[in-house]
Protein backbone atom coordinates (compact mmCIF):
# COMPACT_ATOMS: atom_id res chain seq x y z
CA UNK A 1 0.00 0.00 0.00
CA UNK A 2 1.06 3.31 -1.36
CA UNK A 3 2.12 5.65 1.56
CA UNK A 4 2.04 9.19 0.27
CA UNK A 5 3.39 12.21 2.02
CA UNK A 6 3.34 16.12 1.62
CA UNK A 7 6.82 17.28 -0.22
CA UNK A 8 8.08 20.82 -0.41
CA UNK A 9 9.50 22.06 -3.87
CA UNK A 10 12.47 23.63 -3.13
CA UNK A 11 14.01 24.70 -6.90
CA UNK A 12 12.97 23.90 -10.16
CA UNK A 13 16.64 23.76 -12.43
CA UNK A 14 15.72 23.86 -16.47
CA UNK A 15 18.35 22.85 -18.42
CA UNK A 16 16.51 22.88 -22.17
CA UNK A 17 12.82 24.11 -22.86
CA UNK A 18 11.77 20.35 -21.89
CA UNK A 19 14.43 19.14 -19.17
CA UNK A 20 14.06 19.85 -15.99
CA UNK A 21 15.15 18.79 -12.30
CA UNK A 22 12.45 19.01 -9.60
CA UNK A 23 14.12 19.93 -6.02
CA UNK A 24 12.04 18.77 -2.99
CA UNK A 25 12.38 18.37 0.12
CA UNK A 26 10.30 15.93 2.24
CA UNK A 27 10.97 13.20 5.29
CA UNK A 28 11.08 10.32 3.44
CA UNK A 29 12.12 6.46 4.08
CA UNK A 30 16.03 6.00 3.69
CA UNK A 31 16.43 4.34 0.50
CA UNK A 32 19.13 3.19 -1.78
CA UNK A 33 21.00 4.62 -4.88
CA UNK A 34 19.61 3.99 -7.85
CA UNK A 35 15.98 3.49 -6.67
CA UNK A 36 12.99 5.23 -7.68
CA UNK A 37 10.03 7.07 -5.43
CA UNK A 38 6.82 8.00 -6.81
CA UNK A 39 5.83 11.73 -7.40
CA UNK A 40 1.76 12.23 -7.76
CA UNK A 41 -0.95 15.06 -7.62
CA UNK A 42 -4.62 14.73 -7.47
CA UNK A 43 -6.77 15.77 -10.25
CA UNK A 44 -10.60 15.15 -10.12
CA UNK A 45 -10.24 13.22 -7.21
CA UNK A 46 -7.44 10.60 -9.06
CA UNK A 47 -4.67 10.42 -8.04
CA UNK A 48 -1.61 10.76 -10.81
CA UNK A 49 1.68 9.23 -10.62
CA UNK A 50 4.24 8.69 -11.93
CA UNK A 51 8.01 6.61 -11.25
CA UNK A 52 11.05 8.75 -11.25
CA UNK A 53 14.78 7.74 -10.00
CA UNK A 54 16.40 9.55 -7.05
CA UNK A 55 19.71 11.98 -8.70
CA UNK A 56 20.99 12.47 -5.36
CA UNK A 57 22.21 10.50 -3.05
CA UNK A 58 20.53 8.95 -0.02
CA UNK A 59 23.12 11.33 2.27
CA UNK A 60 21.44 14.53 0.60
CA UNK A 61 18.29 16.03 2.46
CA UNK A 62 17.66 17.43 -1.35
CA UNK A 63 15.79 15.07 -3.08
CA UNK A 64 16.13 15.65 -6.96
CA UNK A 65 14.36 14.02 -10.00
CA UNK A 66 15.41 14.98 -13.55
CA UNK A 67 12.21 14.82 -15.59
CA UNK A 68 11.26 16.10 -19.23
CA UNK A 69 8.12 17.47 -19.53
CA UNK A 70 5.96 16.03 -22.01
CA UNK A 71 3.46 18.14 -24.06
CA UNK A 72 0.50 16.21 -23.87
CA UNK A 73 1.19 14.23 -20.43
CA UNK A 74 -1.00 14.28 -17.22
CA UNK A 75 2.06 14.48 -14.82
CA UNK A 76 5.04 16.07 -16.11
CA UNK A 77 3.21 19.32 -17.40
CA UNK A 78 1.87 19.62 -14.14
CA UNK A 79 4.94 19.52 -12.42
CA UNK A 80 6.72 21.77 -14.61
CA UNK A 81 4.56 24.49 -13.09
CA UNK A 82 5.75 24.29 -9.76
CA UNK A 83 7.67 27.00 -8.54
CA UNK A 84 9.71 26.76 -4.78
CA UNK A 85 7.19 26.96 -1.61
CA UNK A 86 4.41 24.95 -3.13
CA UNK A 87 4.00 21.14 -3.00
CA UNK A 88 3.93 18.04 -4.23
CA UNK A 89 2.82 14.16 -2.97
CA UNK A 90 5.58 11.88 -3.02
CA UNK A 91 5.83 7.96 -2.23
CA UNK A 92 7.80 8.02 1.04
CA UNK A 93 9.13 4.63 0.09
CA UNK A 94 11.45 4.05 -2.72
CA UNK A 95 11.39 1.06 -4.76
CA UNK A 96 13.65 -0.91 -7.41
CA UNK A 97 16.49 -3.00 -7.30
CA UNK A 98 18.55 -0.89 -9.93
CA UNK A 99 21.20 -0.96 -7.06
CA UNK A 100 24.87 -1.56 -6.36
CA UNK A 101 24.21 -4.81 -3.34
CA UNK A 102 22.69 -6.17 -6.70
CA UNK A 103 25.48 -5.90 -8.87
CA UNK A 104 28.61 -8.45 -8.80
CA UNK A 105 32.27 -6.96 -8.26
CA UNK A 106 34.16 -6.85 -11.28
CA UNK A 107 37.13 -4.77 -13.45
CA UNK A 108 34.97 -2.77 -15.34
CA UNK A 109 31.21 -1.05 -15.05
CA UNK A 110 29.64 0.50 -17.81
CA UNK A 111 26.55 2.61 -16.75
CA UNK A 112 24.58 2.91 -19.99
CA UNK A 113 21.89 5.26 -19.92
CA UNK A 114 19.40 7.36 -22.34
CA UNK A 115 17.72 10.51 -21.47
CA UNK A 116 17.05 10.86 -18.26
CA UNK A 117 17.78 7.68 -17.38
CA UNK A 118 21.25 9.48 -16.26
CA UNK A 119 19.53 10.32 -13.17
CA UNK A 120 20.49 6.74 -10.64
CA UNK A 121 23.79 6.75 -12.48
CA UNK A 122 24.25 10.06 -11.16
CA UNK A 123 22.92 9.00 -7.15
CA UNK A 124 25.42 5.70 -7.33
CA UNK A 125 28.19 7.60 -8.17
CA UNK A 126 27.30 10.52 -5.92
CA UNK A 127 27.50 8.17 -3.04
CA UNK A 128 31.11 6.70 -4.19
CA UNK A 129 30.32 3.13 -2.95
CA UNK A 130 30.45 1.87 -6.68
CA UNK A 131 34.85 2.32 -6.39
CA UNK A 132 34.92 -0.51 -4.00
CA UNK A 133 33.46 -2.63 -6.20
CA UNK A 134 34.97 -1.85 -9.70
CA UNK A 135 38.39 -0.25 -10.88
CA UNK A 136 37.47 1.75 -14.21
CA UNK A 137 33.46 2.87 -14.38
CA UNK A 138 32.36 4.20 -17.64
CA UNK A 139 29.27 6.72 -17.79
CA UNK A 140 27.68 6.43 -20.74
CA UNK A 141 24.70 9.29 -21.84
CA UNK A 142 22.85 8.98 -25.00
CA UNK A 143 20.97 12.15 -26.08
CA UNK A 144 19.33 13.42 -28.80
CA UNK A 145 21.13 16.71 -28.89
CA UNK A 146 24.40 17.96 -27.44
CA UNK A 147 21.70 20.67 -25.36
CA UNK A 148 20.46 17.81 -23.62
CA UNK A 149 24.00 16.85 -21.98
CA UNK A 150 22.98 17.91 -18.61
CA UNK A 151 24.25 17.87 -15.27
CA UNK A 152 28.12 18.66 -16.89
CA UNK A 153 29.02 20.54 -13.97
CA UNK A 154 28.06 17.60 -11.87
CA UNK A 155 30.04 14.99 -13.79
CA UNK A 156 33.00 17.08 -14.05
CA UNK A 157 32.87 17.28 -10.63
CA UNK A 158 32.39 13.71 -10.18
CA UNK A 159 35.69 13.08 -12.61
CA UNK A 160 37.74 15.31 -10.57
CA UNK A 161 36.86 13.47 -7.53
CA UNK A 162 37.30 10.20 -9.08
CA UNK A 163 39.96 10.37 -12.02
CA UNK A 164 39.20 6.71 -13.43
CA UNK A 165 35.71 7.52 -14.17
CA UNK A 166 34.79 7.97 -18.18
CA UNK A 167 32.52 9.88 -19.50
CA UNK A 168 31.19 9.39 -22.88
CA UNK A 169 28.22 11.49 -24.49
CA UNK A 170 26.42 9.99 -27.30
CA UNK A 171 24.67 12.39 -29.86
CA UNK A 172 22.35 10.79 -32.35
CA UNK A 173 20.53 14.02 -34.06
CA UNK A 174 23.45 16.24 -34.30
CA UNK A 175 27.51 16.59 -34.86
CA UNK A 176 28.90 15.82 -31.18
CA UNK A 177 30.97 18.53 -29.20
CA UNK A 178 32.28 15.62 -27.58
CA UNK A 179 32.28 11.72 -27.27
CA UNK A 180 30.37 9.54 -30.26
CA UNK A 181 27.83 10.31 -32.80
CA UNK A 182 25.13 8.02 -33.53
CA UNK A 183 23.13 5.44 -31.12
CA UNK A 184 24.70 3.83 -27.84
CA UNK A 185 23.45 0.08 -29.48
CA UNK A 186 25.46 0.73 -32.48
CA UNK A 187 28.74 1.42 -30.47
CA UNK A 188 28.09 -1.87 -27.95
CA UNK A 189 27.70 -3.79 -31.66
CA UNK A 190 30.54 -2.63 -33.68
CA UNK A 191 33.01 -2.48 -30.21
CA UNK A 192 33.76 1.30 -30.99
CA UNK A 193 32.44 2.27 -27.67
CA UNK A 194 35.20 0.20 -25.44
CA UNK A 195 37.48 1.32 -28.96
CA UNK A 196 37.22 4.94 -27.57
CA UNK A 197 37.16 4.08 -23.62
CA UNK A 198 40.56 2.04 -24.31
CA UNK A 199 38.76 -0.85 -22.75
CA UNK A 200 38.38 -4.18 -23.37
CA UNK A 201 35.49 -5.72 -21.41
CA UNK A 202 34.30 -9.11 -21.42
CA UNK A 203 32.26 -11.59 -18.68
CA UNK A 204 34.94 -12.26 -16.80
CA UNK A 205 35.91 -8.73 -16.49
CA UNK A 206 32.78 -6.78 -16.91
CA UNK A 207 29.41 -5.65 -15.77
CA UNK A 208 26.93 -3.19 -17.37
CA UNK A 209 24.04 -1.88 -16.09
CA UNK A 210 21.27 -0.39 -18.80
CA UNK A 211 18.76 2.62 -18.05
CA UNK A 212 16.99 4.33 -21.08
CA UNK A 213 13.95 3.64 -22.95
CA UNK A 214 12.88 0.21 -23.52
CA UNK A 215 13.61 -0.07 -26.99
CA UNK A 216 17.47 0.74 -25.89
CA UNK A 217 17.46 -1.49 -22.75
CA UNK A 218 15.93 -4.55 -25.09
CA UNK A 219 18.39 -4.09 -27.81
CA UNK A 220 21.53 -3.53 -25.52
CA UNK A 221 20.92 -6.53 -23.59
CA UNK A 222 20.22 -8.66 -27.00
CA UNK A 223 22.99 -7.60 -28.20
CA UNK A 224 25.57 -7.93 -25.09
CA UNK A 225 23.47 -11.73 -24.58
CA UNK A 226 24.99 -12.47 -28.37
CA UNK A 227 28.43 -11.41 -27.24
CA UNK A 228 28.25 -14.03 -24.46
CA UNK A 229 27.04 -11.78 -21.18
CA UNK A 230 23.74 -12.68 -19.34
CA UNK A 231 21.53 -11.27 -17.55
CA UNK A 232 22.33 -11.20 -13.80
CA UNK A 233 20.02 -12.38 -11.25
CA UNK A 234 20.08 -13.26 -7.59
CA UNK A 235 20.00 -17.07 -7.95
CA UNK A 236 22.68 -16.67 -11.39
CA UNK A 237 24.52 -14.14 -11.34
CA UNK A 238 25.37 -12.42 -14.91
CA UNK A 239 26.60 -9.27 -16.53
CA UNK A 240 23.65 -7.16 -17.06
CA UNK A 241 21.00 -5.11 -14.69
CA UNK A 242 18.55 -3.39 -16.48
CA UNK A 243 16.07 -0.95 -14.82
CA UNK A 244 12.73 0.15 -16.56
CA UNK A 245 9.79 2.23 -15.82
CA UNK A 246 7.18 1.11 -18.86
Amino acid sequence: MSNWIEANVKDIVWWTDTLFSLIVNADVAPFKAGQFTKLSIMMDEKRIARAYSYVNPPSSSDLEFYLINVADGLLSPRLAKLKPGDTVMIESRASGFFTLDEVPASEQLFMLSTGTAIGPFLSILEQGDVWQQFSEIVLVHGVRLNADLSYQQRITQLQQTYPRLQYLPVVSREQPKAGLSGRITTHIADQSLFRYCKLTPSPSTAQFMICGNPEMVKETSEILTTAGYSRNRRREPGQITVEQYW
